[in-house]
């Protein structure tokens, strides 16, 4: 049962940080004046919770309650990036700083999943960390994309007019 109790913790972790990251992204949504900032960071805040929601199901404990409940907690009172964000932030609230943000705060999570998984033994615990971190790249990349955008750089769908000329 020890290997039983590791997987257990590990997703209790995951689910956790899925709900940490969705509510940075609705913070962030609504903070950000710009419409396409919003939809952006309320599309990853969605994924976010459906990826929470992927990790619940096969969560075996029962301190979390149900999952709509879990969900509907307010943000824990030390969540660093909502700590940050808030900082970071003021009244003046600009898409470009919180998309700065979300860029650094997925990049260390990422790093951070890909050293943990690294160090973990046990093959199926490792692998919901390597899922994790697979997740969150893949959150940065649609964050760098839209922040190139917005920055007004060549966009991936852009770039073959711009090879072309």
């Amino acid at each position: 049962m020890p290997q039983e109790m590791k997987m257990r913790e590990a997703i209790k972790i995951a689910i956790q940080t899925e709900k940490d990251v969705m509510d940075f992204y609705l913070k962030a949504a609504l903070l950000t004046n710009k419409e396409r900032g919003k939809k952006v960071f309320a599309q990853l805040a969605k994924e976010e919770r459906e990826h929470a929601g992927l990790f619940f199901k096969i969560y075996t404990g029962s301190d979390l309650g149900s999952f709509e409940d879990f969900m509907a907690q307010p943000p824990r009172p030390n969540h660093a990036m909502l700590k940050q964000l808030e900082k970071s932030l003021d009244e003046n609230v600009h898409e470009r700083k919180a998309m700065e943000l979300a860029l650094q705060e997925e990049e260390d999570l990422a790093k951070n999943l890909r050293m943990t998984a690294s160090h973990i033994v046990d093959p199926v615990v490792r692998a919901v960390f390597d899922r994790m971190a697979e997740e969150t790249e893949t959150h940065y990349a649609i964050i760098e994309s839209e922040y190139a955008h917005m920055m007004g750089m060549v966009h991936e769908m852009d770039i073959d007019t711009y090879v072309r000329e």
